[in-house]
């Protein structure tokens, strides 16, 4: 497993971390038992992963619960990467969505940041979070300035509450705007061979200022893995069966998918390694990107992801794997 500082925050983090949207269950992920849940961040842990970035949203706390269970006794060894500024206790904030039967807001008040860093590090069982971010933008008709979200974030680094700040789902102007106001560490976003939107400005800024990068959906949520494939059908409450959200699960699309992954049965064999780990070990290899973010549902899927962050690739095969991916053209 190869390690990497968060930005100037001091703390070296694994290059394959362990995102928890899946451990927080609900209907947006069916199927997720928690003793399942916990043997995975045994094997991930196991495998060298060091990292792992949850939310309250996920699952409403629950994902953070099941992180705290699973680190008893040896939380000192794991970064713990967790979120403020999604809110479902009141209407404080600018509507955001309605999930799982909840009216979910964006808040990124000061005063609803004090409570929601309270709540997480009961939930986690500790006394401090390694690296918090702010989950999404602040948003009209509750648009809270900047400046007022990173003094609040600053007041809890010099209280000890967190060790470092950062940032997700912003434009590059409030990036500059964040770091403007305070020490950023890193910015979460999603990026992937299919979406390489953050290319033109995200990650030539983030790569300029030392700021550590934490990418999500780099498989596009299982697509990537190949095993995902023609037949597969999701209930209509999960994620992947909105099209709005990720068209490239549309059946017109998901052929091409799959089609280009079977064209890399070479590379696969070549390195020894399964679909997955190839996908994010390209995803590594990109320019600016320091950390990698992956979903893992089950031990056995952890421990094959976790390979990925040793596994390097030749710099013709990067090259080849996204001429693939361009070729492809936008979803349809």
């Amino acid at each position: 497993m190869q390690y990497k500082m968060l930005g100037n925050s001091g703390i070296k983090a694994s290059v394959v971390a362990m995102g928890t949207w899946v451990t927080g269950g609900g209907l947006t992920w069916d199927g997720v038992e928690d003793k399942e849940s916990l043997r995975a961040i045994d094997a991930a842990l196991a495998a060298g992963v060091n990292f792992i970035d949850t939310a309250p949203g996920y699952g409403w706390g629950h994902a953070e619960e099941i992180i705290a269970k699973a680190l008893k006794g040896r939380r000192d060894k794991v970064v713990i990467a967790t979120k403020c500024g999604i809110w479902w206790e009141d209407n404080r904030g600018a509507f955001h969505a309605h999930l799982d039967g909840k009216d979910v807001y964006i808040s990124l008040r000061p005063e609803t940041i004090q409570i929601e860093v309270e709540n997480s590090l009961r939930r986690l069982e500790t006394d401090y979070i390694d690296l918090y971010q702010t989950h999404w933008p602040s948003k009209e008709p509750d648009l809270t300035p900047i400046e007022d979200t990173m003094a609040c974030l600053m007041k809890l680094k010099d209280a000890g509450k967190i060790r470092a700040i950062g940032v997700s789902n912003v434009s590059l102007e409030q990036l500059e705007e964040n770091g403007a106001c305070g020490p950023v560490a890193s910015d979460q976003f999603r990026y992937s061979m299919l979406y390489r939107e953050p290319e033109a400005h995200i990650l030539p800024y983030c790569r300029q200022k030392g700021l550590a990068t934490l990418t999500y959906m780099s498989l596009e949520q299982g697509l990537l893995t190949g095993k995902i494939g023609m037949d597969r059908v999701f209930k209509e409450t999960e994620f992947r069966s909105n099209a709005d959200w990720n068209a490239w699960f549309k059946m017109e699309n998901r052929v091409k998918v799959l089609k280009m992954l079977e064209g890399w049965s070479d590379l696969t064999e070549k390195y020894s390694c399964s679909l997955a780990q190839l996908v994010i070990a390209w995803t590594a290899a990109q320019p600016g990107v320091t950390h990698v973010l992956c979903g893992m549902r089950t031990a056995a899927q952890a421990a094959d992801n976790a390979a990925a962050g040793s596994l390097h690739l030749d710099e013709a095969e990067v090259a080849r794997m996204r001429a693939d991916a361009i070729a492809l053209g936008d979803p349809e």
